[in-house]
């Protein structure tokens, strides 16, 4: 608890709380076609691998506007930008319950969905950034908790798309988002650490060999995460025959596991690295996905080994993000942003490769393995460049290293000629 106090009074609460509560809720939006799938499935007679494209949109859409995102929050400020963002998301679930009556506009709104989806990179930055190195990884763990906005989605989205019908539920979320926006204009306090650079130095991380290792290695964690928790309402449903609403609060046992280990994830890498920490993430979401596959005749072990499989996710997120930083600590907004975006394009494989299997197989089983490989490469390559990894910026097992430089316009900075001074 002594820790956890001293961890608080190292940066700015309100405004991590700010951001988390500002992630959970457009995360929940993000998801919201998946969540109300089999409902729209069933309103415009889809087939698996419709339903897979369908759901497969809005995550492709977040995943392409992260970055430009990202990029807006170096200039106009991390807070601005979540704000502008919130703004728009209103308005285009104002476009859905006003104009989605077709299967080919909810495609067009799965990529208005996507603006919800644009948010990590700078929920996350804006929520570590008044924090120092060796608490970037719980603080992080604490923003991107937000994706437990899945939960909020899977659980209220089936029940009240039963009652007042799917399009009504866009309405109603759009009231949500007041919440969130709210918090941010009056809680939310802008982090020092930012720099005046040029666009070539804000774009020099996608040049960069390490950023595509972890936008690679995110395609697992998030990509996952994100792919899976929205497409699980559709298989529960179409798998196990359960109803709507039971599909959506299986779905939420297991999201709940990724979201809530996150912080554990963001809190061990500090600790024993993120590096580590990733390497056993990676082996046990390949191990859970392969049984995942192999065990569609059971409901009760599908969903206890996807409540394993979400929490390794979960964890790995946290690891991974707890890495980010120490990388790129004068951008780590734009570096989250670019990360977060091609790992959420991982995303959109899943349904994608679920809905193909189903269709061309008459199995899910192809979907689970596709994935299940690209975890294993990724453990592979992310073994081979930790040697690297360790000999620059990190220490042993992906820890931060002790002598990691405060940033310059830090309050907190102290220029390595002066003398240390005790903490407040």
């Amino acid at each position: 608890m002594s820790e956890f106090k001293t961890f608080i009074r190292s940066g700015h609460w309100p405004t991590l709380a700010a951001s988390f509560l500002y992630f959970d809720f457009t995360f929940a939006i993000w998801v919201l076609n998946g969540a109300m799938g089999p409902f729209i499935s069933e309103s415009y007679g889809l087939n698996a691998a419709q339903k897979g494209f369908m759901i497969s949109v809005p995550i492709i859409a977040g995943a392409l506007m992260r970055f430009p995102l990202g990029l807006l929050s170096q200039y106009i400020g991390r807070k601005n930008a979540a704000l502008v963002e919130m703004t728009l998301i209103i308005a285009a679930l104002a476009f859905g319950f006003y104009f989605v009556h077709s299967y080919d506009s909810v495609l067009a709104m799965g990529v208005l969905l996507g603006i919800a989806g644009a948010s990590f990179g700078v929920a996350l930055s804006l929520g570590s950034g008044w924090f120092p190195p060796k608490y970037k990884g719980l603080a992080m763990g604490i923003a991107g908790a937000g994706n437990s906005g899945t939960v909020l989605a899977v659980l209220f989205a089936p029940p009240l798309a039963q009652h007042y019908g799917w399009q009504t539920v866009y309405g109603l979320a759009a009231l949500t988002m007041l919440l969130p926006m709210i918090v941010m204009a009056i809680a939310a306090k802008e982090p020092p650490d930012r720099e005046q650079q040029t666009l070539r130095e804000h774009l020099s991380c996608l040049f960069e060999k390490d950023g595509w290792a972890f936008s690679l290695i995110y395609i697992i964690t998030f990509g996952g995460f994100i792919g899976l928790a929205s497409f699980l309402p559709t298989y529960f449903h179409d798998q196990f025959a359960v109803t709507k609403i039971q599909a959506g609060q299986l779905t939420m046992l297991a999201t709940l596991m990724g979201s809530a280990v996150r912080v554990v994830g963001g809190y061990v890498a500090d600790r024993i690295g993120g590096i580590n920490t990733l390497s056993g993430v990676l082996l046990l979401v390949a191990l859970t996905l392969t049984g995942c596959g192999f065990m569609g005749h059971s409901l009760a072990l599908t969903t206890l080994l996807f409540m394993l499989c979400f929490a390794a996710l979960g964890a790995g997120n946290g690891a991974l993000f707890q890495l980010v930083p120490l990388r790129w600590p004068l951008t780590t907004a734009v570096a989250g942003s670019m990360i977060g975006e091609i790992g959420a394009l991982g995303g959109g494989f899943i349904p994608n490769a679920m809905g193909q299997s189903k269709q061309l197989s008459g199995s899910y089983l192809y979907g689970f393995l596709a994935f299940t490989l690209l975890a294993l490469a990724m453990l592979i390559m992310l073994r081979w460049v930790q040697i690297r990894w360790t000999r620059t910026w990190a220490e042993k097992g992906g820890r931060a290293r002790a002598d990691a430089p405060r940033v310059a316009n830090d309050p907190a900075f102290i220029p390595s000629t002066a003398a240390p001074r005790s903490a407040s």
